[in-house]
């Protein structure tokens, strides 16, 4: 089936890989960034020459071995070949400038400095520093694949610059720091490392014979709380008599009244003339009787003598 024929089930149709297509499509294939660089003598000492590049991958770790891709048409691709060694500078977040700067964009010469670490330049401030001496090249299509045993590196801090779809971007992380661990040193320089000695374990601490449990104590119960004697019910109380009905106040004898004097009354007879001797004999005047006064009770509010009706109630039985 030829490529015209075969058709994809969502309709696109099947490109050919031409050379813009193929940077295009890899582009999606997000990535870090790294300068390769290497230097060559000169009359005036060694001079140092780098490129952007983000075909870098690593390959093995013992042996440490990286590789890079380099075209053909890279004036590095002659440098990297004669000097037989090259630097890898893995970029931080900041460093845009330095990238678009080694990939012959915008030239920004106050944005790089370059360490010289083990013969070799490289970026200053950057995350990972790699001096690398090549060990094998393989050339495969307009690229040369230099794979290279990594001879010393030194780590740094921050985030990573990111290439995607020909874009730079940063990655959140911790603020770059210069490169240059001061504990990291070129793998030549170090001794070998002594062969893998398994940790010592510590011999276990005298451990003191184990105690027999003692016979199970039944728990001891606790004497009962003294209880106190118990008192007698009081004898019964004969119903209290109930308070006697208040006896009203007894009325006072009515005080004596006097007997009243009888009022004269005059002769009324009409006047006579009487004989010049004659007297007349008066049977003597009788006063008549008086009515009897009804009695009737004093007053108690008239009388002071007399209390009042209020009923008095002895003093237990308010």
């Amino acid at each position: 089936m030829t490529a015209s024929a075969a058709a994809p089930a969502d309709g696109t149709a099947l490109l050919a890989a031409t050379p813009d297509r193929m940077r295009g499509a890899l582009g999606h294939f997000a990535s870090g960034v790294t300068v390769v660089t290497t230097a060559t003598e000169g009359p005036d000492g060694p001079h140092a020459h780098g490129m952007t590049a983000n075909a870098f991958t690593s390959v093995s770790l013992d042996p440490p071995l990286v590789l890079v891709s380099i075209s053909t048409h890279a004036r590095s691709h002659r440098r990297i070949d004669d000097s037989g060694r090259y630097g890898v500078s893995i970029l931080g977040a900041g460093q845009g400038p330095v990238a678009h700067h080694f990939a012959g964009g915008a030239q920004s010469p106050e944005a790089v400095s370059l360490e010289w670490r083990d013969g070799l330049p490289l970026v200053g401030g950057a995350l990972v520093h790699l001096a690398c001496r090549v060990r094998q090249s393989h050339r495969a299509g307009d690229h040369t694949l230099f794979v290279g045993e990594v001879e010393g590196l030194w780590l740094g801090s921050g985030g990573p610059l990111v290439h995607y779809r020909r874009d730079l971007r940063a990655l959140a992380g911790p603020a770059p720091t210069a490169a240059g661990d001061p504990e990291a040193v070129s793998v030549r320089d170090r001794a070998p490392a002594p062969a893998s000695v398994p940790p010592r374990v510590p011999a276990p601490a005298s451990v003191p014979p184990r105690v027999p449990a003692p016979a199970s104590v039944p728990p001891r119960v606790p004497a009962p709380a003294s209880v106190p004697p118990r008192v007698p019910a009081p004898a019964s109380v004969p119903p209290r008599a109930p308070a006697p009905a208040p006896v009203p106040p007894q009325a006072l004898a009515p005080a004596p009244v006097p007997p009243q004097a009888p009022v004269p009354v005059p002769d009324r007879t009409p006047a006579q003339d009487p004989g010049p001797t004659a007297v007349r004999e008066h049977a003597p005047h009788q006063a008549p009787a008086p009515a009897p006064v009804p009695h009737q009770a004093p007053d108690p509010r008239r009388d002071p003598n007399l209390g009042t009706d209020r009923e008095e109630r002895p003093a237990h039985a308010r």
